[in-house]
């Protein structure tokens, strides 16, 4: 077979590998550079966790319900792509935490584990009067000496980080819940460098994350009294949910070069390129490869020819969650559900992590007469309650929500979505580790690793990664002739070395 002088195979037709082909058509386009990309998707959709469901009236999410706009690629794509957004209603408090059994509103003015305004905070029933002062010792709490402004090198773990500026009690009812929920992950174990620089680099570049967080506060009510007000809210979602990103991806695509329901089961360099053996016995050869997928997936790939690589993607670990959509009738169900949902605490011994009431952060999700509530079960404490069955995790769910809401209705519906070792975790030390997989790739031209389980799991940052990917890509396509770059080639012990 012929090697087409211009074609990538992109692997994976999630999110990420979606945005990435439509931007390598887009970009191509755009500069004239000639390029012919082909995705190349197990599943017979495209999207991966971006999935909506449409039941009765109700309007289901598998995976993500929302993304932020404090991220503009997620939002600039959707208005480039003419997909309108719909945000949350203007809602106080949003959060409630569960603690000692009871839902408490997480006081106004918090950033995520950090008070920004001082009355809510002090009035707040949620901390003890210890936790409190502890919390407010962080305006004087000198930085860490090895922590210079914005430097993200040290390293430390969430628990390690909010137990030094803000105490224990603001690990178990902020971080653990809210932080370490994001990620379905342990607060022991997770980066805070990874999940949450920002916090950081107040702490190097203000020696303080309340002060720092008055003076970005400060300073961006400047920048508003000067711009024209941003009429989106913190969480948006596309109208008619969140596939409706994906299918406008892929509606911009050309037909020909999206391949489904295609199953990758081999990957090998091949003449300065790649060849590809799908499940099928069909083979594939490119100038270049984007991969999108499981760390651990791509590891079994390349194992043969750079084991070095192999053994970095399976240092990224993961863990299983299920999401468990309930609707009932609005008249059987006393609590005002007035907020967005709460979270919970390791310590309050609930099966759920955190719960949404969807009906209230996006009116119209569920028919006239009903709500929508979708809870979050497994993550790194109980990822083994994933493999029950659906009757099993519905029944956790019930007891959940009738100890903490009340809830004693028969559910109208119920829809249960699963995620096996699907949530990737950016354990301590995340960043450098992924710094050595990119270096190690870096001896493999035309070789790109990109996605959720690297540089950020949530929409706007895996679109984000997908453009630079993209631009990447491009610049290496356009090179004079790839493989006069440093091409890797095996040795006989399987080895790749470069020439």
């Amino acid at each position: 077979m012929a090697l087409s002088p211009k074609r990538v195979a992109i692997i994976g037709g999630g999110i990420t590998g979606t945005a990435c082909t439509y931007f390598l058509e887009h970009k191509g386009r755009a500069t004239g550079q000639s390029c012919s990309p082909l995705l190349i998707e197990s599943e017979g959709h495209l999207g991966g966790k971006v999935i909506t469901k449409f039941e009765d009236g109700f309007t289901l999410e598998g995976g993500p319900d929302s993304f932020v706009t404090l991220k503009p690629w997620a939002v600039a794509l959707c208005q480039s792509l003419g997909v309108p957004l719909i945000s949350t209603p203007k809602i106080e408090p949003a959060v409630y935490i569960l603690s000692d059994g009871k839902l408490l509103p997480l006081p106004m003015g918090m950033s995520l584990m950090v008070p920004t305004r001082v009355r809510p905070f002090l009035m707040s029933p949620l901390f003890s009067l210890t936790g409190k002062l502890k919390m407010g010792l962080d305006l004087l709490i000198p930085r860490k000496r090895s922590l210079r402004p914005y430097d993200l090198s040290h390293d430390e773990s969430i628990a390690e980080f909010v137990r030094r500026r803000l105490g224990e009690e603001a690990v178990h009812k902020l971080a653990e819940p809210l932080l370490a929920g994001i990620y379905a992950g342990d607060v022991e174990q997770l980066s805070m460098a990874a999940t949450f620089p920002q916090f950081p680099s107040l702490e190097g570049m203000y020696g303080s994350l309340i002060f720092g967080l008055w003076m970005q506060k400060r300073e961006f009510a400047k920048q508003q009294g000067a711009s024209t007000p941003n009429s989106l809210s913190l969480f948006v979602r596309p109208e008619g949910g969140m596939s409706r990103l994906v299918t406008a991806l892929s509606q911009r695509l050309n037909p020909g070069i999206l391949r489904v329901n295609s199953r990758v089961v081999a990957l090998h360099p091949h003449n300065g390129g790649y060849e590809i053996q799908l499940e099928n016995g069909e083979t594939i050869r490119t100038d270049a490869v984007v991969m999108t997928l499981h760390t651990h997936t791509v590891a079994d790939w390349v194992e043969a020819w750079d084991a070095d690589l192999a053994h970095l993607l399976r240092d990224i670990g993961y863990v299983s969650t299920a999401s468990v959509s309930v609707g009932f009738k609005k008249e059987e169900i006393a609590h005002p559900l007035n907020g967005f949902g709460f979270v919970v605490s390791r310590k309050e011994g609930k099966h759920i992590l955190a719960a949404t009431w969807s009906s209230t952060k996006f009116p119209g999700c569920a028919p006239p007469g009903c709500v929508l509530i979708r809870a979050i079960l497994g993550g790194a404490h109980q990822e083994r309650i994933v493999e029950e069955d659906d009757a099993t995790l519905l029944t956790y769910v019930r007891e959940d929500l009738k100890s903490i809401l009340g809830i004693e209705a028969q559910p109208v519906l119920s829809r249960v979505f699963r995620w096996t070792h699907a949530n990737p975790q950016y354990h301590v030390g995340h960043l450098a580790r992924v710094s050595a997989i990119e270096r190690q790739a870096s001896l493999h031209p035309g070789l790109f690793l990109t996605g959720a389980p690297y540089r950020g799991l949530g929409v706007p940052d895996c679109i984000h990664q997908a453009e630079q990917t993209a631009e990447r890509v491009l610049d290496f396509l356009a090179e004079p002739s790839p493989r006069s770059a440093a091409v890797s080639t095996p040795d006989r012990d399987g080895r790749h070395r470069s020439k």
